[in-house]
């Protein structure tokens, strides 16, 4: 019983209906993997691009802001320039003047006048003095106590006469410039990726000096002591460092077409630079290349979870309606298996669509008809010996009905000459062969089921009519063996299973194309000497559902023949219980073969060659019967032999 649950369990896990869901579903996944990947890139593409452009927008922005204030600056000293040398010396109204500059611009911090004359004039100062030009300083930290970045804007002071005798000093606070890299910071989180920015690292925006020194920095310790340049370094591209650091040297911008990618402070960044007018500075931004893309890769996992929901619903969709059409078959073999195990009145079901399947069903009717008749004509002739006798008879008349045996096959062909026997161990057995021609395809197998008498014969007229249909619909043997396989295995509970030697011989091109499902290898006769077919050993079908049976394919030469059988010849018996063996039925094929390269091609009274292949069959069964000797046949013998001539000449 648990051996029974197994069985089903098994064949459910490997159900035709499961199969051809998993290869719908990997289609699809193929196919939307491919469409979701296409939607991913444009997305990341124009989210890149939208990115950039934003950075570039808003960067002139600040750069136009920081380029305003010092504008402020100096505009506001050199408004009031000549009231301080209309006040030079009258301090008084000197410091009313400085602190009215200071007023009307609250950004700032002080004024200071120095004097040429003070021995204790700052060098900077005595240079500005000396060209008579006003100038922004370098930025430098003040001696007050909180030690800030400070800028100032220097101005000469004339006297009455024009000569330079002071210089006035507008300092102007760093902090602006700071603030404005924060204003970046949220602009880059509100406009760009929408989302709190979690590392610092992935945002940061510098004002530089054309040497690369920090006028600000995230980390204020970097101020005017760090230098930009040194954190920078070639990620994609060789060289394009240097090549940016000179652009920012040279006080060029960044263009919205071209996505600089550097490796800055360890991560890989975009870099966005602009100088700033009225200084000789450069803002730049840092962005890291993940956060830009962020939101491709937000559009990505959408994708992907969207795929996963379409193919969730799919697969269950799929799933019911391939196995809603493949019942049918099931109940069939549910049937057959039950016909199996002698349950012949068992009932066929209702199958109303007109395919395959429904004459599969009606051959499956007609089956249980003859076999019901034969063994209900079985039953009764109990009593009878002679009557048992002949009723088996019929079987065996029925089964070999099954089986080609008009020789020759095939008349009207010159380029193939086929011949088979089959000698079953009872009156009815289990071996099969069988052939027929397509498209100038000759089709052909041979086939052995476990067991004996008509259990195996029911199997035996499976197999054949499976054959027979499937072949029908592909040229490929794996593929009919595992269709057959497929077919045998769903609710065999009986165990039963066929070994079974399928080909495909295109008899255009003498190319062979075979499987083998735990068959014996044929035997390749070819120019007088004799070797096994190279044959994967694969295992028998109707044992494992779900197996793939290994394709394989020979060239076939002029005169080749291919000698098949069953065990039945190699493990025959004589009376001490020793077997035939492979060795004698290779033996006996060799001196076939050269018995007949010796005698050249004979003409029979018709005018057709005579067949080779017969006298090979005849000379095979000749040997075993004569070692075999008074023992009984134990087992069924079946041989089949094709000869190749590759003569396509068709008698008329």
């Amino acid at each position: 019983m648990k051996q029974k649950e197994n069985k089903k369990q098994k064949r459910y896990n490997h159900s035709f209906a499961q199969r051809l869901t998993r290869w719908v579903m990997l289609v699809l996944f193929v196919m939307m993997s491919i469409l979701g990947y296409i939607v991913y890139d444009m997305s990341k593409s124009i989210a890149l691009s939208f990115s950039v452009n934003t950075f570039h927008t808003n960067m002139k922005a600040s750069a136009r802001f920081l380029s305003s204030v010092m504008a402020d600056v100096s505009d506001a000293v050199k408004n009031h320039l000549y009231e301080v040398e209309q006040h030079m010396g009258q301090p008084a109204l000197l410091e009313q003047t400085m602190a009215r500059i200071i007023t009307l611009n609250p950004r700032i911090r002080k004024c200071v006048i120095d004097y040429v004359r003070d021995n204790a004039m700052p060098d900077m100062l005595r240079e500005v003095a000396a060209a008579d030009s006003a100038c922004w300083s370098d930025p430098f930290y003040d001696d007050s106590a909180e030690k800030a970045p400070v800028v100032a804007y220097l101005q000469p002071v004339h006297d009455r006469q024009g000569n330079v005798v002071a210089v006035l000093s507008a300092e102007l606070s760093l902090d602006f410039m700071t603030e404005q890299s924060e204003l970046l910071d949220s602009i880059f989180q509100k406009e760009v990726i929408q989302i709190d920015v979690t590392s610092k690292d992935d945002f940061q925006s510098y004002v530089l000096m054309r040497d690369g020194t920090y006028v600000t920095h995230p980390d204020r310790w970097h101020i005017l002591k760090g230098n930009f340049y040194d954190h920078i370094k070639d990620d994609t591209e060789p060289g394009m460092a240097q090549k940016v650091i000179e652009k920012m040297k040279a006080g060029e911008r960044s263009s919205s077409e071209e996505d600089i990618v550097l490796r800055v402070n360890r991560f890989k960044s975009f870099l966005f630079y602009i100088p700033i007018e009225h200084s000789n500075w450069n803002l730049a931004v840092s962005v890291s290349t993940i956060s830009l893309n962020l939101f491709g890769i937000m559009v990505g996992i959408f994708m992907l979870l969207a795929i996963v929901a379409i193919l969730f619903v799919t697969f269950f969709v799929c799933h019911l309606t391939i196995k809603r059409a493949v019942t049918p078959l099931n109940q069939l073999a549910s049937a057959a298996d039950k016909m199996g195990d002698g349950n012949l009145d068992t009932p066929l079901p209702v199958i109303r669509s007109r395919d395959e399947i429904h004459l599969l069903r009606d051959a499956f009717d007609g089956m249980q008809h003859s076999l019901t008749d034969y063994i209900n004509e079985l039953q009764q002739a109990t009593s009878s010996r002679a009557s048992m006798e002949r009723e088996l008879k019929i079987a065996h008349a029925i089964q070999m009905s099954m089986l080609p045996k008009t020789y020759p096959a095939f008349p009207d062909r010159h380029d193939i000459d086929i011949f088979g026997s089959v000698t079953p161990a009872k009156a009815v057995g289990g071996d099969l062969y069988d052939f027929f021609i397509r498209n100038d395809q000759l089709f052909f197998c041979i086939g052995d089921v476990s067991g004996k008498g008509v259990p195996a014969s029911l199997v035996m007229a499976v197999t054949r009519f499976l054959f027979r249909n499937i072949a029908s619909y592909t040229y490929e043997p794996a593929q009919i063996a595992v269709a057959i396989n497929e077919s045998l295995s769903s609710n065999n509970e009986t165990g039963m299973f066929v070994t079974l030697f399928l080909g495909v011989l295109d008899l255009r091109s003498g190319l062979l194309n075979y499987a083998n499902a735990g068959h014996n290898p044929p035997l390749l006769i070819r120019e007088g000497s004799v070797s096994e077919l190279p044959c994967d050993a694969n295992i028998p079908v109707g044992v494992l559902p779900g197996f793939s049976y290994t394709a394989q394919q020979v060239q076939f030469q002029a005169e080749d023949t291919l000698f098949l059988y069953t065990d039945g010849l190699s493990e025959a018996e004589d009376i001490h219980q020793q077997q035939f063996g492979i060795e004698r039925v290779i033996q006996v094929a060799t001196n076939a073969a050269l018995q007949t390269q010796g005698a050249g091609t004979e003409a029979s009274p018709d005018g057709n060659p005579s067949s080779t292949v017969a006298d090979l069959v005849k000379a095979m069964s000749a040997a075993v019967s004569q070692f075999v000797g008074d023992a009984e046949q134990s087992d069924d013998l079946t041989m089949l032999a094709v000869n190749y001539t590759n003569n396509t000449t068709i008698a008329s």
